[in-house]
């Protein structure tokens, strides 16, 4: 499980063997089942997750009561409430297994203990929060300015494996829409 990760922080940023070591001693290798919240809403979060398969979801509940998905992570990559955990406060947030998943997890304080004595830790762990906080400016501006159809027809595009591995009520609901109009979306996409 470890490979994954190692290629992925190396794809960009050098790392020596002792750095690589510390890397493998401080995620921990986890597996969770379909439908099992791993961080839960009033809590604060506990691990940054690397996603090495499988499919999460980042979600509240609204004030009446309903589920809204803000975001959807497939492999490979970084998952957890950033900012709920990067300031370590109570979070809003569930984070959930959509499928079967199997993740490296780190503890906050050990990220900080990582980055503390690795430059390349360090420059890596800035360039993944970089990444978070310029997708989720993305997003917000996408939301606002395309229509449910473009919203669709674009994370079809980039992420055609969300497509396939989601269930509609999920895509739906991170998309910003009810079940109901993806399904007539995806109806006239089809004709």
């Amino acid at each position: 499980m470890h490979n994954k990760l190692l290629q992925y922080m190396q794809s960009e940023h050098d790392f020596t063997l002792q750095e690589t070591e510390a890397v493998k001693q401080y995620f921990e290798p986890v597996a969770f089942s379909k439908n099992t919240v791993i961080e839960e809403a009033g809590k604060i979060p506990h691990y940054l997750y690397y996603i090495v398969s499988g499919y999460l979801r980042l979600f509240y509940n609204d004030q009446n009561g309903s589920e809204v998905t803000t975001h959807i992570n497939c492999p490979p990559g970084f998952f957890t409430s950033y900012s709920d955990f990067i300031n370590g406060v109570v979070s809003e947030n569930n984070v959930e297994c959509i499928t079967d998943t199997e993740l490296l997890r780190i503890s906050k304080e050990n990220l900080d203990y990582l980055t503390a004595k690795s430059q390349a830790m360090k420059d890596f762990s800035i360039s993944v929060f970089q990444q978070s906080i310029a997708y989720n400016e993305n997003r917000s501006r996408e939301l606002s300015v395309l229509n449910a159809e473009q919203r669709y027809l674009k994370l079809m595009k980039d992420y055609p494996e969300i497509i396939q591995n989601v269930p509609i009520q999920y895509i739906a609901s991170f998309l910003g829409m009810k079940p109901e109009s993806l399904s007539r979306i995806r109806r006239k996409i089809i004709n």
